[in-house]
């Protein structure tokens, strides 16, 4: 296989094909020292887990490149890489039968159409091995079962499909098979998200016993994947597996650009003077101890445009992402509401994602983002006495705080609830017409913030209001200092308002649920929500931070079911 010689590198966006990006001598950073780690690792199933985008189908490819048999004497591949200078190495490329799979496109939205697109992925590969039915080395019962193979096959065909082509493999080769899978969770997600996840873990989880524990022609496994399912979802039999996470040592600088790569490519294509915006936007990730890792996919996307542009976070769908908080707590969107004004927070970290737990277990949603990318690990610390792990945690970089932003923008941007309207009527204090768009965006978006699970008109309010202050520091960022559920004076207010300049108006709310054992009307429930501020001495920071008691407004916030009352 002839290699393209150039001194200029071709930037190839989104190839994953290894061999492709080497023969055209298109721009590669070095990852050929993960092979011989995984080797030398000797782990039988191997899972690593890592953000979309962090060069997971490219380095499996890669693996495929170097041992199977499809590429013998194709070592030219690998010339001038860090593995080719390793003799031991270069007598083993090509030398093994490889099943090379992905999950990256089953995204079906019921059982049905997911198991279906799982077999067909299974039948595509009996159909790359088609051969064997032709060779004398298979018995006619290894060579019947590839009629069995279908979309339509049944459960037990399914679970034994990948262990008896491995067998038929190892009857033509004489060897255990190597078994790649790239993007393992992406149909748990699609399940999760759709309401099929015990069905498919059930099938799932049949496939992967026979496919990586009790197959007998398995000589190695590697799965990637986003997340970390739990053992109980799909490897409950597989203890055989070794789980490679974000925060493990092990392959750290495997997956991901580093700081080094990633400035010596901005010297060679002539943008060392960028480097401080290239950091402020895409740094940020961290695996293991190595700190200041880049995603491959904006480095590359910015190298070739030249432009600062949020590229990873519009790769793909966050629909799970802003689904969870969307729907999320009052205490998670508490949380969002620091994250976007460039704070951190503290919580403990279970890396094990179990998607039934999203909505109820504490720390659940933020081990996703952090095995996701959008959070990053700030510093950790270990309790003797709990045995369990606390972690710091801040939004990655730059290019994530904008995802997060343009998904809250997106919450308020039907045409239908002009919410830029409103906050014009809020800052100039126009009562009327507050409450006129207060109501339709109410009506609009309340049930968006209820978890759907089990809501509760006591919860709703609260959830409601938190999801409209995220609103408000996205649309006022840049002009006020935006705090909830605060201490000040003698209580905690809702919501302050602080402006940058501190000759601009100032603002506190209080939100308040119509309480028909207190009150007889809703402007009643104003009332008392005004009261509160008062009596609460809410302005006392906003007094201490400069701010004129002149320029400090009240807004009470009354709420009875969708029906809201401004005052």
């Amino acid at each position: 296989m002839k290699i393209k010689n150039t001194s200029h590198q071709t930037i190839s966006l989104g190839n994953t094909a290894f061999a492709s990006i080497r023969e055209a001598n298109s721009f590669y950073i070095d990852k050929t020292d993960f092979i011989r780690q995984w080797w030398e690792s000797q782990d039988v199933a191997t899972l690593i887990t890592r953000p979309r985008r962090f060069g997971k189908s490219l380095n499996l490819n890669m693996l495929e490149c170097f041992f199977s048999e499809k590429y013998r004497g194709e070592g030219e591949l690998f010339r001038g890489l860090s593995i080719w200078n390793h003799e031991k190495y270069r007598e083993i490329q090509g030398t093994y039968p490889v099943i090379f799979f992905s999950f990256a496109d089953i995204k079906g939205q019921t059982f049905t159409s997911a198991r279906e697109a799982i077999c067909q992925v299974i039948q595509d590969l009996y159909a790359e091995f088609g051969f064997l039915k032709e060779s004398e080395r298979l018995s006619q019962e290894e060579k019947d079962y590839f009629s069995l193979v279908a979309p339509t096959m049944s459960d037990a065909v399914a679970a034994m499909s990948l262990k008896r082509l491995s067998m038929c493999l190892h009857s033509y080769y004489g060897k255990k098979v190597l078994i790649f899978l790239d993007e393992y969770d992406t149909p748990l997600q699609e399940a999760y998200m759709y309401g099929f996840w015990d069905e498919l873990t059930g099938f799932m989880r049949g496939l992967f016993n026979s496919t990586f524990k009790t197959n007998p022609y398995l000589e190695r496994a590697l799965l990637t994947g986003i997340t970390r399912v739990s053992k109980e979802s799909i490897f409950s039999d597989l203890n055989n597996l070794t789980v490679i996470t974000t925060t493990s040592e092990q392959y750290a600088d495997c997956f991901g650009f580093t700081e080094t790569e990633v400035f010596d490519a901005l010297e060679k294509y002539g943008m060392s003077d960028r480097q401080i915006e290239v950091q402020t936007w895409y740094d940020g990730f961290s695996f293991g101890n190595k700190k200041d890792i880049y995603n491959p996919w904006s480095i590359t996307c910015f190298l070739k445009e030249k432009k600062l542009r949020p590229y990873w976070a519009n790769t793909s769908s966050n629909q799970l992402v802003g689904k969870l908080v969307r729907e999320g707590s009052a205490q998670i969107k508490m949380v969002m509401e620091d994250l976007l004004a460039g704070k951190s927070f503290q919580t403990e970290i279970d890396e094990e994602i179990i998607f039934e737990q999203l909505q109820r277990k504490k720390g659940a949603i933020w081990s996703l983002f952090l095995a996701g990318g959008y959070l990053k690990v700030v510093k950790s610390e270990f309790d003797i006495s709990s045995g369990r792990y606390s972690y710091e945690l801040a939004l990655t970089n730059q290019e994530v705080k904008m995802l997060f932003e343009d998904m809250v923008e997106g919450w308020f941007s039907d045409e239908t609830v002009p919410y830029n309207d409103f906050l014009k009527a809020f800052l100039a204090k126009d009562l009327d017409y507050m409450n006129e768009y207060m109501n339709r965006v109410a009506e609009a978006t309340f049930s968006t913030f209820d978890t759907g699970r089990n809501p509760s008109d006591d919860t709703n309010p609260e959830r409601f209001y938190h999801g409209f202050v995220l609103g408000l520091i996205v649309e006022l960022a840049g002009k006020y200092r935006v705090t909830s559920n605060r201490e000040s004076g003698f209580g905690r207010y809702d919501v302050m308002l602080e402006p940058l300049e501190k000759t601009k108006d100032a603002f506190v709310l209080e939100f308040k649920v119509f309480n028909p054992r207190k009150e007889k009307t809703l402007e009643d429930t104003v009332a008392n929500a005004l009261q509160q501020i008062n009596e609460k001495d809410y302005d006392c920071e906003l007094l201490s931070r400069g701010i004129q008691k002149e320029n400090i407004f009240h807004y009470g916030f009354a709420f009875e079911g969708k029906k809201v009352l401004i005052g």
